[in-house]
């Protein structure tokens, strides 16, 4: 089965039976996870943990199966964490501050959450013995020059690494990077939305050379249950997806507005990296994914050449790197027009 991007749905049934918790589970991704989870499986619990009771409650008033569980707590707090873990077998990491100007300004407040609730995070995993974490990341981990990418890095580093404190625990570890989430909320498209709907008489754009990747949360979510199916533990899973100029973007959803070049905002690159130049002796192409290896050897030693579902990977060429200037796959403003119109904001 096959989505419109060509990844493939995930048909095992690992989380048949199992007790899974997602942190920052009443974010734009959570709520997409646990409707996605709901629909396609029988878990035998769905935790939900946050800090915002508000969100919960709203959430609650959707998503309310016998299953679920909803918990008060932050990422930061790892007393609250090895709590809210007990009896938990799969562990999605999505609690982030993730708004680049905001880090910049408030920099010990993104690393209180970013690097030190990562690693609340697998301490808490690793002492209740669940089986696998998948940690989200973000292109501006590679190669960061903001604070917000700085934090995720050390972040991805950190749960690539946790899988040599395991011990005899059966733990590990992966992470998943992929670019822009069409419709997110901080998201450029429903920026540009309520500038239409607010009569705007132009569209503001950073740069005219500015590229960017494009997934759906589906396809995100899509991406990291079959993440957990693919791992051995010490991984960063990367999407193969497409990319679109930004000017397009704003030419699909008003083509009558002229643009406003307005200069880059703090923190902010002109295009996205995933897959970095330097790491290219690190990654290994798959049929619709990357995967960069670990940079550090592991006790037990992985092929990470071939997954758990035998799929098979080569390394790419020397001095490769994915970043949404050099993409081979381009979005057109008739799909860009088409997406827009059906992507809910989230």
């Amino acid at each position: 089965m096959v989505n419109d991007f060509g990844f493939y749905h995930p048909t095992k049934r690992m989380f048949n039976g199992q007790s899974i918790l997602v942190t920052g589970g009443t974010g734009s991704f959570g709520k997409k996870f646990i409707k996605t989870v709901l629909e396609r499986y029988q878990p035998r619990r769905l935790v939900v943990y946050s800090r915002d009771e508000l969100k919960q409650f709203e959430m609650a008033q959707t998503f309310n199966a016998p299953c679920m569980r909803y918990f008060i707590g932050d990422v930061r707090d790892r007393d609250r964490l090895t709590m809210s873990m007990r009896g938990v077998d799969l562990v999605v990491h999505a609690a982030a501050l993730k708004q680049v100007p905001a880090a910049e300004y408030n920099p010990m407040e993104c690393i209180k959450t970013n690097i030190d609730g990562a690693e609340n995070v697998l301490q808490a995993a690793i002492a209740n013995s669940v089986k696998r974490v998948v940690a989200l990341s973000t292109d501006k981990a590679a190669n960061p020059i903001n604070l917000y990418g700085a934090t995720k890095l050390a972040s991805d580093k950190l749960f690539v690494a946790a899988n040599n404190l395991v011990g005899d625990h059966p733990t590990r570890f992966s992470v998943v990077r992929y670019g822009n989430v069409m419709g997110s909320r901080g998201s450029v498209l429903p920026f540009f939305k309520n500038l239409l709907a607010n009569k705007a008489t132009e569209m503001p754009i950073t740069d005219a050379r500015m590229t960017r990747y494009n997934i759906t949360l589906q396809e995100g979510v899509d991406f990291v249950i079959r993440s957990f199916e693919r791992m051995q533990g010490g991984e960063l899973f990367v999407p193969k997806i497409p990319s679109f100029r930004i000017t397009d973007l704003a030419t699909a959803i008003a083509p009558h507005l002229p643009h406003k070049i307005v200069g880059i905002r703090p923190g902010e690159k002109l295009h996205e990296v995933m897959c970095p130049l330097d790491d290219s002796h690190l990654t290994l192409e798959f049929k619709d994914h990357f995967v960069l290896r670990p940079t550090i050897t592991f006790t037990e030693r992985c092929d990470y050449a071939l997954n758990c579902l035998k799929e098979e990977g080569k390394p790419v060429a020397d001095g490769f790197q994915y970043s949404s200037d050099r993409n081979d796959w381009w979005l057109t403003i008739d799909e860009l027009r088409k997406l827009a119109t059906e992507t809910v904001i989230s």
